[in-house]
């Protein structure tokens, strides 16, 4: 079966191709490398023997996206990741997020709709929780009012996925509400590319490396164990091997409703502090970090209920918090040994 995938040449599309290809499936990808690089799927092509077809189209442009199917009419699924994902940069160009990340989903789903697909994975957030009242967070748990334009972008393409499924049977959807993929692939030849990092981890190998002078912490006041925020890390071929099993589970009609939600976390809260004390461990390198403000856009906490997702997909999650941040910085040397050739 041919699967499209969205933002193939970023970070959890990338991994998410080697899964795809590993579990049989033949992979279209489309990715305008704004904000990735085409590199990845050289790394793609030397994990899986595979040379993946790539299309530099921007998916806001309609004309591209039919032109895409027009080249792949036996396309049967799509998994999509392609949007933008900074919540700083969301919150002070809002009218950026909500052009790029809607229209781009918009345009997608009407050429899917056109071609009769069947499967489509969307790659959700745990931020369309907001401050949640009650955690851990279960599919049940009720949204609150999101904290960011990015958050909000997430809130409402799965609303409009949830009305189109309920307009169309035949039509599957699965929303994966993931939390905090972090780490490499084992063979640190795909990893997180962030020359000018948004997400903690990457922030954290690039100071160990020397590529940044400090990391700062933000918020040393939160109501948690150390003062600093709580998130739920999870290794990104855990996330990557979630998907997977999602697109098999709706082929394979065990879905019980044409559009279903699962959360997709290691089910464990980590604070920032720890997950710095799990790095040094690991690295045996001691972090340069200070502690700061508040950031605006970040909730306190948030971690996962994922029983849905272990029972219903068979999902396993297989790296732990160690694991994270081993594969994590040997990504980051083998990158530092390149540059320095």
């Amino acid at each position: 079966m041919k699967i499209l995938v969205t933002g193939g040449c970023g970070y959890i599309g990338s991994h998410t191709i080697v899964d795809l290809i590993d579990n049989g499936f033949d992979v279209v990808c489309v990715d305008d490398n704004s904000r990735s690089t085409p590199a990845l799927l050289k790394g793609i092509k030397k994990i899986t023997g595979v040379a993946v077809p790539h299309y530099a189209y921007d998916l806001c442009d309609l004309a591209k996206v039919e032109e895409l199917f027009k080249a792949h009419p036996d396309i049967e699924g799509v998994i999509h990741f392609a949007a933008y994902k900074s919540v700083p940069e969301s919150v002070k160009a809002p009218l950026k997020y909500y052009h790029n990340n809607l229209s781009s989903l918009i345009n997608l789903l009407r050429v899917s709709k056109e071609y009769a697909l069947k499967y489509f994975i969307f790659s959700s957030s745990c931020s369309v929780y907001g401050n949640a009242e009650a955690l851990p967070v279960t599919e049940h748990t009720p949204l609150q009012e999101a904290e960011s334009p990015y958050a909000y972008t997430k809130q409402s393409g799965e609303r409009i996925l949830l009305d189109l499924a309920k307009s169309d049977p035949a039509f599957n959807v699965v929303l994966l509400r993931y939390f905090n993929p972090v780490g490499a692939h084992s063979s640190a030849e795909i990893g997180e590319v962030q020359e000018k990092p948004e997400n903690l981890v990457p922030y954290i190998t690039q100071t160990a490396i020397g590529k940044r002078d400090q990391l700062t912490v933000f918020g040393k006041d939160y109501e948690t164990r150390d003062g600093t925020c709580i998130r739920d890390y999870i290794h990104v071929m855990d996330i990557a091997n979630a998907h997977t099993k999602a697109l098999e589970y709706v082929i394979a009609n065990k879905n019980e409703e044409n559009a279903e939600v699962f959360n997709l976390g290691s089910g464990n809260g980590v604070t920032v502090l720890e997950l710095i004390q799990a790095f040094e461990k690991v690295s045996e390198q001691k972090l340069n970090y200070v502690m700061g403000d508040r950031r605006p856009g970040d909730v306190v906490a948030i971690y996962a209920n994922n029983e849905k997702a272990t029972s219903k997909l068979g999902w396993e999650i297989k790296y732990s918090i160690e694991e994270m941040m081993r594969t994590a910085w040997e990504w980051e040397c083998k990158m530092h040994q390149k540059s320095s050739n």
